[in-house]
């Protein structure tokens, strides 16, 4: 908005120089006209003539924006402002940091600082400290000279903090004269400073009553300058100016009660020291009897736990001897007991020996008889085999014989003497190895 409102008053000002321009550039040519008339050219241009009511109308357009950014007031942060009419006077309310719009040149705002600030008087304890730090409407002056009720001269350091209340601006700008901060503020402080000192002596507002004058001097001072529109927040009695010759005499009287005090001090830390050297003795003392009423009771004690102990020694040792006694007689019940358990084990294992052997040796028998009807059936189906075709015996030895022998059948009706030599061979040899085989049977047999 600020910037619209520079927009409008430059836009006024060029439309004003541009009529401005064309004024002079008419009557440039208006003069350039009249020149070449007295020097009596022939050729002369047409009579130019002024526009005065272009100029004039743009004049009058120019005043337009203008009026418009008149009308406009920004407030900045910090600040807040009233209406002053030129009419009507100064109008109620306040102005807030912003944009505002007044009637054009029959109204304009008066701007107040609202944030903190500060009076002082007397020097700062850091000047470039303070310069930093207050506003810029601080006041330095001097120290403000009161009487106290000894009628001595003191200087004061005072700083008083405090801000304008926004509500109360349109009074401020129509009752009080301006600034405030300078024709108001310092005579209110100082009033109430030289009204309530000359109550107290020097002394009480140098340290014994400092902060009650300090707090009354601020109660006053936020009292009359509330009821003008003036907000305190804190006054600080900084520093205190004594005459000098008071200055001088408390000086050597603070010495003396200094030197007073450390005397006193002196003789409180002697006075504990003795007392502290008795306490020691005593302690000592008392520490000495009762480690000897402590020693003697322990000596009680002990000969107590001695007797005791004998008291109790015998019953103790028979009742380990018993319990020996006990522990031998249980030690040879259980090696008693072990051996009729091992005894009865040995029984116990021997009978299911005997009785496994018994039941091997019927196992053994059963299976031989299976076994020899077994070999009998199966011999008698060999027999009737064998008696159905007599050429397997032959066939059957010599496939026993040897692998390596090729056999061949051929009739036994005895035309062949070597068929029949041969064939008795076989017989013979079939008949040596039967009596051999039945020599074996007989003699895995027992064996089994």
């Amino acid at each position: 908005m600020l910037f619209l409102k520079h927009l409008l008053m430059w836009g006024g000002a060029v439309m004003m120089l541009a009529a401005a321009g064309i004024l002079a550039y008419d009557l440039y040519l208006e003069r350039q006209y009249r020149l070449a008339r007295l020097k009596g050219t022939e050729t002369l241009p047409e009579e130019p003539s002024v526009r005065w009511r272009g100029a004039l109308a743009l004049t009058l357009l120019a005043w337009g924006p203008m009026l418009v950014a008149l009308g406009i007031v920004v407030v900045p942060a910090g600040e807040a402002g009233v209406r002053v009419s030129q009419t009507s006077g100064t109008l109620p309310g306040t102005i807030y940091p912003g944009v505002h719009f007044v009637t054009p040149l029959v109204e304009n705002v008066a701007l107040f600082d609202t944030r903190d600030q500060l009076f002082t008087t007397g020097q700062a304890e850091e000047p470039e400290k303070l310069e930093k730090t207050v506003s810029k409407n601080v006041k330095k002056a001097e120290a403000l000279e009161v009487q106290t009720k000894e009628g001595l001269t003191v200087g004061l350091a005072i700083t008083v903090r405090y801000r304008l209340d926004s509500r109360h601006l349109d009074y401020i700008e129509e009752n009080l004269p301006q600034p405030v901060e300078k024709e108001i503020v310092p005579a209110v402080v100082a009033s109430a400073w030289r009204e309530l000192v000359p109550n107290y002596t020097v002394r009480d507002v140098f340290a014994a009553k400092r902060e009650e004058v300090r707090s009354k001097a601020a109660q006053v001072i936020t009292q009359k300058l509330a009821a003008d529109g003036i907000v305190v927040k804190e006054v600080m009695l900084r520093d205190i100016q004594l005459p000098q010759e008071y200055a001088d005499g408390l000086q050597g009287l603070l010495l003396k009660e200094q030197q007073n005090d450390q005397m006193g001090v002196q003789t409180e830390i002697q006075a504990k020291q003795v007392r502290i050297a008795e306490l020691e003795a005593e302690a000592t003392k008392a520490q000495q009897v009762k480690q000897a009423e402590g020693e003697a009771q322990v000596r009680v004690l002990q000969a107590k736990a001695e007797a005791d102990a004998m008291q109790y020694t015998l019953p103790l040792k028979q009742k380990q001897i018993e319990q020996s006694k006990l522990e031998a007689a249980a030690r040879k019940e259980a090696t008693v007991q072990n051996a009729e358990a091992q005894a009865q084990a040995k029984v116990i294992d021997s009978k299911a020996e005997m009785e496994r052997r018994k039941l091997l040796a019927e196992a053994e028998a059963d299976r031989i008889r299976v076994t020899a009807a077994a070999d009998a059936v199966r011999m008698q189906s060999e027999g009737a085999i064998l008696k159905q075709n007599p050429m397997l015996i032959n066939k059957i030895v010599a496939e026993r014989l040897s692998d390596k022998l090729q056999i061949m059948m051929v009739p036994s009706d005895g035309k062949s003497f070597f068929v029949n030599d041969v064939l008795r061979g076989m017989n013979l040899g079939n008949q040596n190895v039967n009596s051999q085989a039945s020599h074996v049977d007989e003699s895995e047999t027992p064996q089994q």
